[in-house]
């Protein structure tokens, strides 16, 4: 479908998950700066699943770590769930990710003594729940992943593909309002990665929630409504995805 040059939905303020006006972002001091994010505006309505693609190091993964709140910008607004992240205190910031936001790394961060079902019930763990309840709630999202002959395996134990579907069960076990997954399918063949898009896709047809997905992944673009091109720290385009057919041709 044709690209469309405007980032912004047209939905009114109250249905849109994530509001980005401006937004820069500098890394380095003086003469040794770098320019990651060179004004970018967007709009995330809720109910959507917006993939963003581009070149490594155009600044993908920047944007979506100022969305999520692990990285302040250098300036311009961030709402995110009709709350101002920028003018968030750390403290505040913290608790609003923790209840709201699940967050899928490129790197996976599993605690290395935890097994996987302990390391998927992390969110519930500290938002109070007792061990049992939430180790059952994370052993039935990862049996869900394909990993339920895997719940008492260690890190170390398991593949990398394995340890990013047990990332993605922590990211989603708590059923934030806002998921923004970092290349959730770069270590899966492509039937775990369809199994994981479903799983994720369904989070983003709720009414109430939104989806960002980082990819290079060209077999997962059935699944976004919309497609954002990212290029030297600016949204360049925006066009409707593919219909969600549920499918991951082979490469």
């Amino acid at each position: 479908m044709p690209a469309m040059p405007n980032p912004h939905s047209s939905q009114a303020e109250d249905d849109v998950a994530v509001r980005v006006r401006g937004v820069t972002k500098e890394f380095g001091v003086g003469g040794s700066l770098t320019k990651a994010l060179r004004g970018v505006d967007l709009d995330v309505p809720y109910g959507e699943l917006l993939m963003l693609v581009g070149p490594s190091g155009c600044g993908k993964t920047t944007l979506v770590s100022i969305v999520a709140g692990t990285l302040e910008p250098t300036d311009g607004e961030v709402v995110v769930l009709g709350k101002d992240l920028v003018a968030m205190s750390n403290g505040r910031k913290v608790r609003f990710r923790r209840e709201n936001v699940g967050f899928v790394f490129q790197s996976y961060n599993l605690l290395p003594a935890l097994s996987a079902a302990e390391n998927a019930a992390v969110p519930l763990l500290i938002a109070g729940w007792r061990r049992s309840a939430a180790v059952e709630a994370a052993s039935d999202v990862l049996d869900k992943l394909g990993l339920g002959d895997r719940l008492t395996n260690l890190p170390s134990e398991l593949s990398g593909g394995q340890q990013q579907r047990v990332a993605i069960a922590r990211a989603i076990v708590h059923e934030p309002r806002l998921l923004v997954c970092d290349e959730p399918t770069s270590a899966l063949d492509a039937e775990n990665g369809r199994i994981t898009m479903e799983l994720i896709a369904r989070i983003a047809v709720q009414p109430d929630r939104a989806v960002i997905v980082v990819t290079h992944d060209s077999r997962v673009y059935s699944f976004a409504d919309r497609i954002a091109s990212m290029e030297d720290g600016r949204i360049e385009s925006v066009s409707n995805g593919p219909d969600r057919a549920g499918t991951m041709p082979l490469l």
